[in-house]
């Protein structure tokens, strides 16, 4: 456990993470851009929509916003309005035990993550990470794990500058693993942005849902409230370390050029204002209120609040508002009532627009397809699924498939998120 005094400490800090943070050293400007690799796709090569890789995102999904509303709670006292948690969200059947006579599939690119480098340690350990800023805690493979032979692992022996911290870290998952391990603090390097004395966990026991994953590990880029380890998320101690040049940092994301910027924007990325908004509340997530959404520019649902969540690909919304969408779509038909996944006709998946009372940010028909259902049936899964992930009956969760159509800005100097068009 946890002294009196770190927890007091934290807690306060927790509950002043939504506050805007003053900046004004002239002398720190530039920011630090980290290239990002997109590790994965719910379509394959041929233009298939992989079912059984977007069944495991959207449970793994829901998982991970059941552990941010438990570490909120724990945390905070509360969960926001509407809120609740969820039962653990389980695999089908027929991913959990697949018959007999099938053949195993290596999955090379499990999660679909944008992924990126970072170190760890002195001397600097390398490991390759996923960027989620819908969660807030950093954790690899420790040398120990016996099931993390595929990736990079931790060895605190091999710092000089790594402290073993008190606590424990766990997260379960649908298939009734768990990701568990032991809190660490050492020097954490992303892309010439130092924070010393990070805290992480060095994970000794990994999911099976993680043995194929592509990524060593996960960076959590959003605020300490939802922190499993009782402590501040990377970005926030760059900022309080004075090595993030500025309080926000944003993202790119497409098949070329990705990138991750920390410390400001790259304006070679993008034209125009940055059109902020602020996030709505102190529950810990990028959220933001006000939001609308048009099929074709014809207006179809307001106000109502989003996530933005940089380790999502499907957009989700509550069961209720994704029925409402898709009965405005022309030749729209369940696929996947289960799991809340529709198609519609290959040749006229929409164009899909979201605003914020400002601009409107539209997502191609093309990213908005997922891919078709089978070969020939003329029929293509929407990027939109229905699922109720405890967030409430008003919020909205927009992934990569949003971000893809919008170059997204994360300020905690503004207490906002904010999109501008790609160059």
């Amino acid at each position: 456990m946890f002294c009196k005094t770190t927890l007091l400490t934290v807690a306060l800090a927790l509950l002043t993470s939504a506050t805007p943070i003053i900046r004004d050293d002239p002398s720190v400007e530039a920011g630090i851009r980290i290239p990002l690799q997109k590790r994965g796709s719910l379509k394959t090569t041929d233009g298939l929509f992989d079912h059984d890789r977007a069944v495991r995102q959207l449970v793994r999904q829901k998982n991970k916003y059941r552990q941010n509303l438990l570490n909120l709670q724990r945390n905070l006292g509360a969960l926001p309005f509407g809120a609740e948690i969820k039962a653990l969200a389980t695999l089908p059947e027929r991913l959990l035990h697949p018959k007999r006579g099938g053949v195993p599939l290596t999955d090379q690119s499990f999660d679909l993550e944008w992924t990126g480098p970072i170190t760890i340690g002195n001397p600097p350990q390398n490991f390759t990470i996923d960027f989620d800023t819908g969660s807030s805690d950093l954790w690899v493979p420790t040398i120990s794990c016996v099931e993390c032979k595929n990736h990079a692992q931790y060895d605190p022996a091999e710092s000089s500058s790594s402290k073993k911290r008190n606590g424990t870290f766990s997260i379960r998952y649908g298939d009734g693993s768990t990701t568990s391990g032991i809190p660490y603090s050492d020097t954490v390097v992303v892309g010439g942005v130092q924070v010393t004395d990070q805290v992480f966990a060095a994970v000794t026991n990994e999911s099976a849902q993680f043995t194929t994953d592509p990524a060593d590990g996960v960076m959590g880029l959003a605020f300490p409230a939802l922190s499993n380890l009782y402590n501040k998320p990377f970005f926030f101690n760059a900022m309080e370390q004075g090595t993030a040049p500025k309080g926000e940092f944003a993202f790119k994301l497409d098949q070329t050029g990705s990138e991750l910027f920390i410390g400001g924007t790259n304006d070679a990325l993008y034209k125009g204002e940055v059109e902020y908004h602020n996030v709505s509340d102190k529950s810990g997530f990028w959220q933001i209120a006000g939001a609308s959404v048009a099929l074709g520019g014809a207006p179809l649902a307001a106000d109502f609040d989003t996530i933005i969540d940089s380790g999502s690909t499907i957009i989700t919304a509550p069961k209720a508002a994704a029925e409402a969408f898709w009965a405005a779509v022309d030749g729209a038909k369940v696929f996947d009532a289960e799991q809340g996944f529709w198609s519609v006709p290959c040749d006229s998946v929409p164009e899909v627009t979201f605003s914020w009372g400002g601009k409107n940010w539209t997502i191609s028909s093309d990213d908005f397809n997922a891919g078709m259902t089978d070969y020939g049936s003329g029929q293509c899964v929407g990027g939109l699924a229905g699922a109720d992930l405890g967030l409430g009956k008003n919020t909205w969760l927009l992934g990569d498939t949003f971000m893809k159509a919008t170059y997204t800005v994360f300020s905690v100097d503004k207490n906002a998120v904010g999109f501008a068009e790609l160059a």
